[in-house]
């Protein structure tokens, strides 16, 4: 039987290695020697067509959902969630499904599900709270003044730096704003910010507001990425490019790991590489990336960068942020505003009103860390640390590939049929250049589908002006959450359908 779990995927000077071997028709490949490209004979939906033709049934069968989950290795993990009912929803129609069933949460991109062991640590630290008061600072397995430091080595794992490189505190916009008060120091010569046009909201605000702090004309100078006439991501080499062009005037350039519409996973490395090269510093919203895609910060040299933790961490709404400043910058770069807990721990305490400023991003932390949310957090982490960020990846790749191949089979636009209503994916093919998330247009009115398939049970996102965010994620996942979603979906295209043609009937008497 074929390995429906090949693909390893390294980001290693642009090159994705595979070092799997497979079994293609009669021909043995050698994975290793590829690289993960549309051009790849090896791309998911091979896999799953093999799987298939050995399984005895088409690709679109069931049966070979419920073998790809037989055959997950990290199907366990699942256990370690809370998935909601589908009763339990608040838009669910429940003439239409089964109320019993769990939904299909497919929206890990915006709110991760919760882990089973939160409340058993929120638990832990209220009960010492209630016993012992204010000893709970220095004590217990959490103690409340250290607790952000319990986590920082799961964190570290997950976004490829060193212990010493990050820190867990506040929000990420507002340790997005404490970074670019350090690191965005404008010149007459260089004084720049180039981000994407379609930044999320809070990050272009940030940048706008950095702008005006310094006294910047905003239109002069943020410099914003479009995609090519007709197309919705964005060309590496058009990002390159104007790095190129324009980097002598650029002082910080301030991407997103995984853009949050299009669900494109940016070329870190090369970013990073072609900006830092024209002389620029370049930093990271990680928001979409970390738990979705593997990250190694320190080795691509990425100058600083933060995150929230409340999406594909699973730490809850409001959860605790994390940040991260690479270690060749500990001794040059040094916080604009400075609170206790930047203060080095050894003498903290003696209040002597001396500060001794810890390096790196330890000097940017203000306040001692919040306790329920660390607690969160840890639950999430521990789930993490059962697998790791690449056998994740691997399963994505398969996961969200799978969910392509069902889109791609059931709903491709048909020229000669124009009445048949079509899907439009506008995340990229290619499998190194998207993580988890699908970004789905339709033919049919978007809300129309989208309350369509929340009557049905399905937890999504409908993001203005015209699409679908749809998230299999590989730490809760499976992929008969993937067939059910197919089939559920289905019946909101026909329901969407049916409106729309009884909203055109009623318009014509």
């Amino acid at each position: 039987m074929i390995n429906p779990f090949p693909f390893r995927i390294q980001r290693k000077v642009g090159i994705h290695c595979v070092p799997v071997s497979t079994v293609l028709g009669r021909k043995t490949v050698e994975l290793n020697d590829l690289k993960m490209d549309p051009s790849s004979p090896v791309l998911p939906a091979s896999i799953l067509e093999q799987t298939a033709l050995q399984l005895g049934c088409r690709p679109t069968d069931k049966k070979l959902a419920l073998h790809l989950d037989e055959k997950d290795e990290l199907k366990h993990l699942r256990e370690c969630f809370y998935v909601p009912k589908v009763k339990d929803l608040p838009p669910t129609d429940l003439t239409l499904v089964n109320g019993e069933e769990s939904c299909v949460y497919f929206i890990g991109n915006s709110l991760g599900l919760q882990p089973r062991k939160v409340r058993t640590y929120l638990d832990e630290e209220l009960d010492k709270w209630a016993r012992t008061g204010v000893h709970g600072h220095f004590n217990g397995k959490r103690p409340w003044a250290l607790a952000d430091e319990c986590l920082l080595d799961m964190m570290a794992e997950l976004v490829g730096a060193k212990r010493q490189e990050i820190a867990l505190m506040n929000g990420l916009t507002v340790n997005l704003h404490l970074l670019m008060l350090s690191f965005f120091k404008p010149t007459p010569r260089r004084y720049k910010i180039l981000l994407e046009a379609r930044a999320f909201p809070s990050d272009h605000y940030a940048m706008e507001s950095q702008l005006r702090l310094h006294g910047l004309d905003v239109e002069r100078s943020m410099v914003l990425l479009q995609p090519r006439q007709g197309e919705e991501t964005l060309r590496t080499e058009d990002i390159l490019s104007v790095i190129e062009k324009e980097g002598d005037s650029i002082a910080v350039i301030l991407f997103s790991g995984v853009q949050y519409y299009t669900g494109q996973l940016f070329d870190i490395p090369r970013i990073t590489r072609a900006g830092q090269k024209k002389g620029c510093l370049v930093g990271f919203d990680l928001a979409h990336a970390v738990g979705n895609v593997e990250l190694h910060l320190h080795d691509w040299g990425v100058d600083f960068a933060c995150w929230c933790s409340y999406k594909y961490l699973n730490s809850g709404a409001g959860g605790l942020a994390g940040a991260y400043i690479h270690e060749k910058h500990s001794k040059s770069i040094k916080p604009a505003l400075i609170g206790w807990w930047g203060h080095e721990f050894k003498t903290r305490f003696l209040m002597e009103n001396k500060l001794q400023l810890s390096e790196g991003i330890n000097g940017f932390r203000l306040s001692n860390p919040p306790i329920l949310l660390v607690c969160a957090l840890h639950a999430s982490l521990e789930v993490f640390s059962q697998t790791t960020m690449k056998a994740l990846r691997r399963k994505s790749v398969l996961l969200t590939g799978y969910l392509e191949y069902l889109i791609k089979h059931y709903y491709s636009e048909d020229k000669t049929n124009p009445e048949k209503p079509f899907v439009r994916i506008l995340t990229p093919s290619q499998i190194e250049e998207r993580g988890c998330q699908l970004t789905l247009s339709f033919s049919l009115p978007i809300k129309s589908v989208f309350n369509e398939l929340e009557k049905r049970g399905v937890a999504c996102d409908m993001r203005e002006p015209n699409a679908l965010r749809i998230a299999p994620v590989p730490l809760y996942n499976s992929f008969l959450d993937v067939h059910r979603f197919i089939e559920i979906l289905g019946s909101a295209i026909t329901s969407s359908k049916q409106t729309a043609n009884n909203t055109v009937l009623s318009g014509s008497y």
